[in-house]
């Protein structure tokens, strides 16, 4: 099954043990990021935990930032090994998320989202809302006063 990226943005907010999922959702649903070719599109739990280990060791080694890795290995390292899961790669110039979704996809399992080694990872912080300026004085519409003393029609 192929997700658009707004559903995969949908299912990472979701995913309520993934403690960097505003992050990687925004990622995603940013505008400059495309679904990148899969051709191994299936995994398993057990492979991606050996993956994901050697990509950890790597990633240290190297200074490459990642967002989400630890939740990642956390959560395969409680599934059984043989447990199918599917694999969907986004890009976004030097950045790659890469998302694991159970059986069927409807949950996700883990993400993480890295840069090239050195690169730092982008920011996507929510962009505070706008303070209201000093309040501004309405002029009140000048009022027709009645004269009580005026002399009748």
């Amino acid at each position: 099954m192929s997700f658009t990226k707004h559903q995969l943005a949908d299912l990472v907010l979701a995913a309520s043990a993934l403690a960097e999922r505003e992050a990687i959702a925004a990622f995603i649903r940013d505008a400059a990021t495309v679904q990148a070719s899969n051709p191994f599109r299936t995994t398993s739990a057990g492979a991606a935990r050996q993956l994901w280990s050697g990509q950890a060791f790597e990633f240290r080694v190297f200074g490459t930032h990642a967002a989400g890795l630890t939740d990642l290995l956390t959560a395969v390292a409680a599934l059984p090994a043989a447990e199918a899961l599917t694999q969907e790669i986004l890009r976004a110039g030097p950045h790659t998320c890469c998302v694991l979704l159970g059986e069927g996809g409807s949950r996700v399992v883990g993400a993480v989202l890295h840069g090239k080694p050195g690169v730092t990872l982008p920011d996507f912080a929510p962009v505070p809302a706008p303070s209201p300026g000093p309040a501004r004085r309405r002029r009140a519409a000048p009022t027709v006063q009645l004269d009580l003393f005026a002399d009748g029609p």
